[in-house]
């Protein structure tokens, strides 16, 4: 165990893309756009980034009332994408990833994908005794 207390692996990540593949996302039966699975894992593998920009199919993530979810996590933050419905959307987020990759930094979103941005929580209002001490 750390002196810190903190676990630290030996290949540091830039990020995290959680891709939602659950009971509403992808699925074609329901109306919604396919998920490229399958492509995605493949693109994620020839282009080297498995261990860089980590990519994770997951079950669901919610919002279930939007289709096609996608979290991106780092040290700076989550950031939510909602409603990728084409494949260019996920060959541009495999784009972005191999130029972050080769930044060895997260760059920003491509506008296209910022557009589809997503606010899954509500605002939480400041309890009333914060900042009277």
């Amino acid at each position: 165990m750390p002196q810190d207390g903190t676990i630290t692996p030996k290949r540091l990540m830039l990020g995290q893309i959680s891709i939602c593949d659950g009971c509403c996302c992808g699925k074609t039966e329901k109306g919604h756009p396919a998920v490229p699975v399958q492509w995605l894992k493949q693109e994620w593998k020839i282009r080297g980034l498995l261990k860089r920009v980590h990519l994770s199919i997951s079950g669901c993530l919610g919002p279930c009332d939007v289709p096609n979810v996608v979290m991106i996590t780092s040290s700076e933050g989550t950031q939510w994408l909602a409603l990728l419905n084409t494949q260019r959307h996920y060959a541009m987020l495999a784009d972005w990833a191999e130029q972050s990759k080769d930044a060895d930094k997260l760059l920003p979103l491509p506008k296209e994908l910022r557009e589809l941005a997503l606010m899954p929580y509500r605002s939480q209002p400041q309890l009333a005794f914060e900042g009277h001490r």
